[in-house]
């Protein structure tokens, strides 16, 4: 059991205040970046053309992770809905950002003539990174606990301001899993760039593997049900990996069976 005795605010200046959660979102963003621009580069895409897309795919995962978050919650926002825009009071949904974001790089893989799998194999490192960071955001804060728990595993906080339910109660440290599992992703998918898959498929065990640890840590999370006993999150799981497992095994099927053509054509 481990008590957090962290003020979410970092520093005030009067009614302005700088926190936590907001600070470690733009580490998070930052460090995702930087990783895509190293991934890009050794992939030879211009900077020109990244930068461009990383400011389509920043905007539009950051738009789609809080516009999720407020559908799921919307209980909270009905009765104040401007408090949709108070960003930094925590709330956004991952899935949100994914989606969000590869909508807007499959319109500038369009409009710029490039592949969608080559820019989102490009981009999955560093999306994984980032969310392993921005979870420590929820850490510090108290943002996306699971359920109370007795045991032997717990996160209490005892600040005022914490985006708990209730202070000094242990609950469930789901953002603790999401870290560590978004670490072991991350360790996977980059031994696995260096070898020569076809396009998407990298992007698309990322997805695979985040689908499974999204659906397994929701048993533990507080989130509302929605269905079949069932959070938004896990029901958005099972819709990626119903898309990405087939879908990968096609992509693999596929270049394997051109690799056989273009074999045999030497010979």
């Amino acid at each position: 059991m481990f008590t957090i005795n962290i003020d979410p605010v970092l520093v005030s200046f009067g009614h302005m205040a700088i926190h936590w959660y907001g600070v470690i979102v733009v580490l998070a963003i930052l460090a995702g970046v930087w990783l895509v621009s190293r991934e890009a580069r050794r992939k030879g895409l211009p900077d020109s053309r990244l930068d461009s897309m990383i400011t389509w795919v920043i905007v539009a995962g950051f738009t789609g992770a809080r516009l999720l978050h407020v559908i799921d919650h919307w209980s909270v926002y009905a009765a104040d809905p401007v408090r949709a825009l108070h960003i930094w009071e925590g709330g956004l949904a991952i899935w949100g950002a994914v989606l969000g974001g590869l909508l807007a790089m499959a319109l500038f893989a369009w409009r710029h003539g490039l592949r969608l799998g080559f820019l989102a194999d490009m981009v999955a490192p560093g999306l994984v990174l980032g969310q392993a960071i921005g979870r420590v955001a929820c850490i510090i804060t108290g943002d996306a606990v699971g359920v109370p728990t007795d045991g032997p595993l717990g996160l209490a906080y005892v600040r005022p301001g914490a985006m708990v339910p209730q202070l000094g109660v242990y609950y469930t440290p789901v953002p603790v899993y999401e870290v560590v599992g978004n670490l072991l992703i991350l360790g996977l998918i980059w031994r696995l760039r260096q070898k020569s898959l076809p396009d998407g498929l990298l992007f698309l065990v990322y997805l695979a593997l985040y689908g499974v640890q999204r659906f397994v840590v929701g048993f533990g999370s507080s989130y509302q049900i929605v269905a079949w006993g069932m959070t938004q999150s896990q029901i958005i799981a099972l819709l990626g990996l119903a898309v990405s497992i087939p879908l990968a095994y096609l992509v693999w099927r596929l270049h394997a069976r051109a690799t056989t053509v273009l074999v045999s054509s030497q010979d």
